[in-house]
């Protein structure tokens, strides 16, 4: 298999999801602009969402795959596919008690994940309503993890990256179709919401078939199987919830910053999870099962090559996309968002998030690669010791940031966080012994550095002053935007295929 292609092949349809999404967040920037609504929509969304990134793709997948990779590498299918039946069980009932204790405890959630509300009881009675609509959406989502980890493992990365269109097509269609119909349209976004994750998890089913890994649920919680992803799933948990109390706690301090901030970040991050998900999960994703297959061939040499390869992309992508997305983000912003009921100041605003969140985006793609080196092994406990600490060190940046910054300060404390996470996961890994940088790094950061100066000077020149861009019809500034990127990318290519820089290089076949 060419991870590469791989790789390649997920970001195809990770693009198609946040093509997608831009949609659903232009019609719903358009429909519901950055206010009242708006924010009690985006809080609603962002708990079950807080616990699919905890459950779903956080702890669970963590501790799962690297156990279901190392089953189907040593005991073979039946067993395999008998340890999926048990998983799923055990998943099934905890998923079920927990999404019955949300609904029945929504209000008590709202208030201690956006404690400002409460000061506006209709704006705090709305959010509890859509939160109790949006809630099941953990269950289908966790779910429809569990199937993505058992086709990753089999090698099939397509269809579990296509997923999140679905969802995005949802929103789409009550958007249009259904709001109008509401008492209050904002509504309609929360069944979206439901009915998305109804739709991705139908999806996956066939695909499960076709490799006869469509278990029957079996509750039997004492299988040694089961206790092992349970073991792991503990700390994991912890490591992830730390990274999502860091921005529960954000919005709490964002919700006592007026109407306006919650939003303005949820749109700011919108746009930093492109290339976040284009480039980071896709990595992540096709590098996983490699590494639990390598480390338990005990291949210590091709397990290094594999983390020197995920980071050399990583700089190689991530750091042109950070420049882009700081040096254009009024273009971005006004280009896709600058309508209806978005505003010139919440275009301004957003933006001032948007460049303090790209200042973190190698750190947290880095991550994404890192991480899985651990987990690869068995060892969530390192990187939850590493989260812990990432807590404090975003905390205290809040601290200095916010009352100097505003909301943006909150963005740039996330990418503070992020770049010392990915910095101290780095380390650690190089300590173990387990990751041993292959030689040319230093030409290789000079050439990149050199590419993205080119790059850099393509969009200074090219750009213009960021109020010209409020001048131009939404016609001509999505014309001149796509000439720019389109310029800038080729500057950047351009410069280091001159430089000697070959697609080859970064071809990486695995067994």
């Amino acid at each position: 298999m060419n991870l590469l292609k791989a790789a390649l092949s997920v970001s195809a349809m990770t693009l198609l999801s946040r093509v997608t999404g831009f949609v659903r967040d232009l019609l719903m920037a358009v429909a519901f602009g950055a206010g009242f609504a708006m924010d009690a929509f985006v809080v609603a969304f962002r708990i079950p969402n807080l616990l699919r990134r905890l459950f779903a793709e956080g702890a669970f997948s963590q501790a799962f795959v690297p156990v279901l990779g190392e089953y189907k590498a040593r005991r073979g299918e039946d067993a395999t596919r008998a340890l999926a039946a048990r998983v799923l069980g055990s998943l099934s009932v905890a998923l079920l008690v927990a999404t019955a204790a949300g609904i029945l405890a929504a209000p008590w959630i709202v208030y201690a994940s956006a404690w400002g509300f409460a000061k506006d009881a209709d704006k705090f009675a709305l959010t509890v309503q859509l939160l109790r609509i949006c809630f099941p959406y953990i269950l289908f989502i966790s779910l429809t993890s569990f199937a993505a980890g058992i086709l990753n493992t089999w090698g099939s990365f397509k269809a579990p990256a296509f997923t999140p269109v679905l969802l995005n097509l949802s929103f789409i269609a009550f958007a249009l179709f259904a709001a109008p119909h509401f008492e209050r349209p904002v509504v309609a976004l929360a069944w979206a919401v439901f009915a998305g994750g109804v739709a991705q998890l139908a999806f996956q089913v066939p695909f499960l078939l076709k490799i006869r890994m469509l278990p029957a649920p079996k509750w039997d919680p004492k299988d040694e199987g089961v206790v092992r992803v349970l073991k792991l799933m503990a700390p994991a948990a912890l490591g992830v919830s730390v990274a999502q109390v860091s921005l529960v706690i954000n919005t709490q301090i964002a919700s006592f910053l007026g109407d306006g901030p919650v939003s303005w970040l949820y749109y700011a991050d919108r746009l930093m999870e492109f290339p976040s998900a284009l480039l980071g999960v896709a990595l992540g994703t096709v590098i996983l099962p490699s590494l639990v297959k390598r480390h338990h061939e005990s291949d210590t040499a091709a397990y290094s090559r594999l983390l020197d390869w995920g980071l050399r992309l990583t700089v190689l992508l991530a750091a042109p996309a950070a420049l882009g997305l700081a040096m254009l983000a009024v273009p971005i912003l006004a280009t896709l968002f600058w309508h209806g009921e978005f505003l010139k100041h919440d275009v301004m605003m957003t933006r001032a998030a948007l460049v303090a969140y790209s200042a973190g985006l190698i750190g947290i793609i880095a991550v994404k690669i890192l991480a899985p080196g651990f987990y690869a092994r068995q060892d969530i406990r390192t990187p939850v010791k590493v989260a812990l600490a990432t807590l404090a060190v975003t905390q205290v940046a809040n601290a200095v940031l916010v009352p100097w910054l505003g909301h943006a300060g909150l963005a740039g404390a996330i990418s503070v966080g992020a770049c010392f996470n990915a910095g101290w996961l780095w380390w650690l890994m190089r300590r173990s012994g387990a990751y041993r940088p292959e030689p040319g790094w230093g030409a290789f950061l000079l050439k990149i550095g050199v590419a993205l100066y080119l790059m850099g000077g393509v969009i200074w020149f090219g750009a213009g002053s960021a109020g010209s861009w409020f001048g131009l019809d939404a016609l001509s500034r999505a014309g001149k935007l796509a000439l720019l990127v389109a310029g800038a990318a080729g500057a950047y290519f351009a410069s280091l295929w001159l430089m000697g820089f070959r697609l080859r290089q970064f071809s990486r076949h695995e067994s």
